[in-house]
């Protein structure tokens, strides 16, 4: 059952990964990326990490999301318009594609390690541990992190002042 479930969400992260880049409006873009996050929450649950799975789907799906959404309408981002392709791109796009993931699922399948299976719950590390070491050995990297949030969004209020005079 962990096989079907593993195989069901990590093709559909791969789909909203491929959507995500292929689409021609942000919104979608945006919405394919909560596709995403919400597989790998599925995914981070079948592993046993529940808390971490609850964390992707609060501060990832949820608050990074909404933040993506208000930038991406902050900016009123217009539609761009299609490139032409090349005749050589279109005949050889799809089977050198289907032959790069063919050597690449060969390989990974070659050079992995086997590994024994996961049992519901075995992530033995919770909450508190989680945000202790957060609070105190990564502190530095969480606290720059938000200060390049904050930047982004004072870098896209700019961007839309630009536009509106």
């Amino acid at each position: 059952m962990d096989l079907i479930l593993f195989l069901i969400f990590a093709t559909l992260a791969v789909v909203c990964a491929v959507s995500l880049v292929v689409q021609k409006q942000p919104i979608g873009s945006a919405l394919s990326l909560v596709g995403v996050m919400g597989s790998l929450a599925v995914l981070y649950l079948l592993l046993g990490a529940e808390f971490i799975a609850a964390v992707q789907l609060i501060v990832y799906a949820g608050a990074i999301m909404v933040l993506f959404v208000f930038v991406i309408m902050l900016l009123n981002a217009r539609e761009e318009n299609p490139a032409g392709r090349s005749w050589p791109s279109r005949l050889l796009g799809i089977p050198l594609l289907t032959v790069f993931l063919g050597l690449v699922a060969y390989l990974m399948q070659r050079m992995a390690p086997s590994m024994g299976t996961v049992t519901f719950g075995s992530f033995n590390t919770g909450a508190k541990e989680i945000g202790r070491s957060l609070f105190n050995q990564y502190l530095l990297p969480f606290e720059v992190t938000s200060v390049l949030v904050l930047i982004a969004i004072l870098g896209a209020i700019v961007l839309a002042r630009k536009e509106i005079d």
